[in-house]
């Protein structure tokens, strides 16, 4: 496995893309997400109260754009604190360790001496066991099978706690047996129909397990294709018939990941067009889709993200 985690391999990548946008608008996509913090520290969605999931996405965003400030930061710590890692899902747990991590870089306060020395070996204990014959991680406690993002998220945790992933060639064929003919790979096993982010997750999993097979990428590229919109992004899957942020950072992300040119399959300029026309919204922040009313942390998140990487892509360069 890498020796630096791959969210924060990416998270310099995407700031590294956005270095040279103009100071107004990074403080225009800074002052959304600022406003999304809540007075016990964390950032809400859309609506209700702090949340963990999205108050990741809140303090990443907010990296991306140099706006992680140590006041902001250190007003995020309580939340943070009083969070129980250890009885945590998945999803939880990934976003509680990256938030964790990038606070202890802006602030110098490491979160997890609040807890007992055998943290590390309490949090392997948990992520096992959502581990399922199939040789991948389920989505819950009751989950009987294994699911393809919930074991990408389960990977990205091993890393941020230092450690491998148990039975590493379990996890692979676990993978393998995701692929389907269309060359994509789905989420769970009955599933016939690839979608765009289980097979984003599929890709960058088999990196980190140096198992990907340069042999798959030709039914990769095929998948893409398939579901490329004429709006210029990608979508979720061939049945949705428009592009949406999340599909189309991911689907970026892994020609990135890959080394595959963006122009085999889409016009690096019409990605640009399709975000900063629809989805950029002149206020601050990003929805999601064409039809969605309203942005949110994660979506702004998706949108700096896209952006960064085709700041970041040589395509653009050309």
């Amino acid at each position: 496995m890498s020796q630096e985690p791959y969210l924060i391999q990416l998270a310099n990548r995407l700031t590294a893309g956005l270095s040279d946008w103009d100071t107004d608008r990074c403080a225009r996509h800074a002052e959304f997400i600022v406003a999304r913090q809540q007075e016990d520290g964390g950032f809400m969605g859309r609506d209700g109260d702090s949340d963990l999931y999205y108050t990741s996405f809140a303090l990443r965003g907010l990296t991306l754009v140099s706006s992680l400030t140590p006041e902001i930061a250190e007003r995020a710590v309580p939340f943070l604190q009083h969070q129980s890692p250890a009885q945590m899902g998945v999803v939880d747990l990934v976003s509680w360790l990256n938030s964790a991590l990038m606070l202890q870089v802006t602030t110098g306060i490491d979160l997890t001496t609040a807890f007992s020395s055998d943290l590390i070996p309490q949090l392997c204990g948990r992520l096992e066991s959502f581990r399922r014959d199939d040789g991948g991680y389920a989505k819950s406690d009751q989950g009987a099978a294994g699911s393809t993002y919930q074991s990408f998220l389960t990977a990205l945790c091993y890393q941020f706690l230092g450690q491998s992933v148990p039975r590493p060639n379990a996890l692979i064929q676990f993978l393998y047996d995701r692929q389907r003919d269309d060359g994509g790979f789905v989420e769970i096993a009955p599933m016939k129909r690839s979608g765009t982010n289980p097979t984003a997750a599929a890709v960058v999993l088999l990196n980190i397990l140096d198992a990907w097979d340069a042999d798959l990428e030709s039914d990769l590229v095929h998948f893409l294709k398939e579901v490329r919109s004429d709006e210029g992004g990608f979508q979720a899957n061939t049945r949705i018939p428009f592009a949406d942020g999340l599909s189309t950072f991911t689907g970026l992300l892994t020609l990135q990941d890959l080394g595959i040119p963006t122009k085999k399959l889409l016009e690096p300029e019409r990605i640009r067009q399709f975000f900063e026309t629809q989805l950029e919204f002149p206020t601050g922040g990003f929805r999601g889709a064409h039809w969605d009313d309203q942005a949110d942390v994660e979506y702004t998140f998706y949108g700096l993200g896209t952006l960064a990487l085709l700041n970041a892509s040589s395509d653009h360069a050309e």
